[in-house]
C-alpha cells in the first residue's frame, strides 16, 4: 500500500496508524497525529480503492451502503499490511493505535470488528457501524474514542450510539465526544481526541 512512515522520538509510545477519509491520502492526518501524540511514530496509509478518482479504503454501493465483500477483503488487506510494516519498520505490533476519519474510521472500526488484538486502541472520527449481525472478537480493555456530530448528515447520532454499544458489548472501553456540527472534523474535536489519548496512553502536549 502507498504509505508514509515517520519515526517518533519515543519508541515506547504507540505508533499511530492514520486512515484518511474519502479523497484523502497518507499525509492528510499527519497534523492530527502530531497534535495527538507528538513523540509517537506514525504510519499513514492510502486506500487502494478509487471512487471517481478519489482514494478510499473500500468500495460502497451508495452513500452509507458498504460493499461488504470488498470491506472484508480490504480490512484483511490492511491487517496484513500492518503485520508487514511492523517487521519492516521494527515496530511493536501490539502497540498500534488507529486514527481514522470517515471512511478511514470505518476501516479502523472494521479491523476491531473482525480481528482480535489487531489494534491496541482507536480514535474514530465520524465512523459508522461497519457491519451488523456479526459476533465481535474479545475487545476487553481496548480503549476507543468516537468523535461525532449531532447534526452529521452521514452518520446519525443513533448510528454513533449503536456503534458504541456494539464495541462496549465486546468489552471495549468507549468514550464518545459530541460536537454540535456535521460530518467535519473540527479543531475542538481534535483537541478532545488528544486529551483522551494522553489520558489513556500518556504523552506530552506539543511544546512541553
Amino acid at each position: 500500500m502507498n504509505h508514509l512512515f515517520q519515526k517518533g522520538a519515543d519508541p515506547a509510545a504507540p505508533t499511530l496508524v492514520l486512515l484518511h477519509g474519502t479523497g484523502g491520502n497518507e499525509r492528510d492526518l499527519v497534523p492530527l497525529a502530531r497534535a495527538i501524540a507528538p513523540d509517537s511514530s506514525y504510519l499513514g496509509l492510502r486506500g487502494n480503492v478509487l471512487e471517481n478518482g478519489m482514494p478510499r479504503f473500500f468500495r460502497r454501493l451508495a452513500e452509507g451502503v458498504f460493499d461488504e465483500e470488498d470491506l472484508l477483503f480490504r480490512t484483511d488487506e490492511v491487517r496484513r499490511f500492518l503485520d508487514e510494516a511492523a517487521v519492516r519498520y521494527e515496530l511493536d505490533r501490539s502497540n498500534l493505535v488507529a486514527v481514522g476519519y470517515s471512511n478511514g474510521a470505518n476501516l479502523a472500526g472494521s479491523l476491531l470488528f473482525h480481528h482480535e488484538r489487531v489494534l491496541r486502541g482507536a480514535i474514530l472520527h465520524h465512523p459508522m457501524v461497519p457491519r451488523r449481525g456479526v459476533t465481535l472478537p474479545d475487545l476487553a480493555g481496548t480503549p476507543v474514542f468516537i468523535g461525532a456530530g449531532t447534526n452529521d448528515p452521514i452518520c446519525s447520532p443513533g448510528e454513533t450510539e449503536e456503534l458504541g454499544n456494539l464495541l462496549r458489548g465486546a468489552g471495549a472501553e468507549v468514550d464518545v465526544h459530541w460536537e454540535s456540527f456535521g460530518h467535519q472534523l473540527t479543531a475542538s474535536e481534535a483537541e478532545a481526541a488528544a486529551v483522551w489519548f494522553r489520558s489513556k496512553f500518556g504523552s506530552r502536549k506539543p511544546g512541553e
